[in-house]
């Protein structure tokens, strides 16, 4: 292709070669424009996987389109002058936009969640790397000496006889296999899971046997073009019956039960259930545990075999509401019927606190110290955690308690000493020395049983006769 050049340059032919070149070159532009155009208004209603592999597509459309204008000018113009110019156009064309169509592929197989994969990273910079150094190769012309060499480098693996080139075009082989099922999987789940008339639980279990499947063929596919005899795979297949027999028991029997629990629907995503005491929204069920996430709002993954040979009892009729509660003492003293409402008072207008049911508030009882209270709330979406907005409620209760005059009693305690004063209390007033008594950080009252008589420096009450 560089003699071609050389031997056109300066020449009229080049001319024509630039001109039609750049006008094919402007065409493309023209259609990857109209054509990006029709797409994104499709891609605005398509999920954020999707929307991360179009954009490798779009980029790819002005060399695909210009690499196909071009072609179609060199045969064209190839029987009336020389084509060198537009033939060494075509390689980085193509090579580039096989470049992006690659990236397309990769990304819908390796980023179901938009984000960028560590497979998506080597894959993108090891077809690069291939495509360029082919393109180079091909300018050159040296491919024939090349692929003689590859097939001249030869080794065995075991038993066969291998050369580079064998080798190398396998291993492309399986790659190649190996992403597209994993395409064609990640688009046919697209498909399941876009359909209205399949159960939930059914879409999961379809959408990953699919991709097994698909996968599966891929690699007896890859395996038979590459010449390896897959009856090998027996040996194969009975160890890994023996490993899971001994040692992989606990995991084959996760999976077991996740396809079970998916295929009879005993759980459903959304779900409220209550297993070994963990109450919470099942949030996904994979093939290997579930996850539940509390009403505290903290995720537990719970393996699928617990929930198969375990009770579950499952709230979903509830949907996702959850019942809180905030306790609250009041004064003997206080008005027990305004404290009432202004505890239902501090519930409403709350952020996810439900109007029906109502909030309410109960007498729950005499304590030795005040009357105790409790509000009893409903909270909307209890799964994302409760502590919030019980909090927000009982900052409410404290300013409305504050404003209207209701108090929150201290612990009081009353002492009665019966007997005479210990000697060492009577000892340390004779010396006009504090004495020190162990009522802890109460408000504590000394009571006599007759006429009390002050006691100098101790805050005590005595009587001579009875004592104190």
């Amino acid at each position: 292709m560089l003699a071609g050049i050389v031997r056109d340059y300066g020449q009229p032919v080049m001319i024509w070669q630039a001109g039609t070149l750049l006008g094919t070159l402007f065409v493309a532009w023209l259609l990857a424009r109209l054509v990006r155009r029709m797409l994104d208004s499709r891609r605005l209603a398509r999920h954020e996987a999707a929307r991360f592999g179009a954009e490798s597509l779009h980029k790819a459309l002005f060399p695909l389109l210009g690499g196909l204008l071009v072609w179609i000018a060199q045969t064209a113009l190839d029987d009336y002058m020389s084509t060198s110019l537009l033939e060494l156009a075509l390689v980085p064309l193509i090579g580039i936009a096989l470049i992006y169509i690659v990236f397309f592929i990769a990304r819908r197989s390796f980023s179901r969640s938009g984000q960028a994969h560590a497979w998506l990273s080597i894959t993108e910079k090891l077809v690069s790397v291939l495509v360029w150094a082919g393109m180079v190769i091909t300018v050159l012309g040296i491919q024939d000496e090349v692929l003689h060499w590859m097939a001249s480098v030869r080794f065995r693996v075991g038993t066969a006889h291998m050369t580079l080139l064998s080798l190398t075009t396998g291993l492309m082989w399986v790659c190649a296999t190996v992403i597209f099922a994993f395409w064609l999987g990640s688009v046919y789940e697209d498909r399941v899971m876009r359909a209205h008339s399949i159960d939930a639980n059914l879409k999961v279990v379809l959408s990953r046997l699919g991709r097994a499947l698909l996968l599966l063929a891929a690699v007896l596919i890859s395996f038979s073009l590459v010449g390896i005899d897959i009856t090998v795979l027996g040996v194969f297949g009975g160890a890994l019956g023996v490993g899971l027999g001994f040692g992989l028991q606990k995991v084959a029997s996760n999976y077991v039960s996740g396809f079970i629990i998916l295929i009879d629907r005993s759980l459903r995503i959304g779900d409220t259930i209550d297993v070994s005491g963990l109450r919470g929204q099942v949030t996904e069920i994979r093939t290997r545990y579930t996850t539940v996430r509390g009403l505290d709002g903290i995720e537990t993954l719970i393996p699928n075999e617990k929930l198969i040979t375990d009770v579950v009892q499952n709230h979903s009729s509830y949907l996702t509401r959850g019942y809180a509660k905030a306790t609250v003492q009041i004064a003997y003293t206080s008005d027990l019927e305004r404290a009432m409402a202004l505890l239902v008072d501090a519930a409403r207008g709350v952020e996810r606190v439900l109007v029906d049911p109502a909030p309410a508030a109960y007498l729950a009882g005499f304590g030795s110290d005040g009357i105790n209270l409790e509000l009893g709330f409903w909270i909307e979406e209890a799964a994302k955690g409760t502590a919030g907005t019980r909090s927000t409620v009982n900052l409410n209760i404290w300013r409305l308690f504050n404003e209207n005059g209701i108090s929150i009693p201290y612990a009081r305690r009353d002492i009665r000493l019966v007997g005479g004063l210990p000697a060492a209390v009577g000892g340390a007033v004779e010396m006009g020395r504090d004495p020190v008594i162990g009522v802890a950080q109460a408000q504590t009252q000394i009571q006599t049983a007759g006429e009390p008589a002050a006691v100098p420096g101790t805050g005590l009450a005595r009587d001579g006769a009875a004592g104190v």
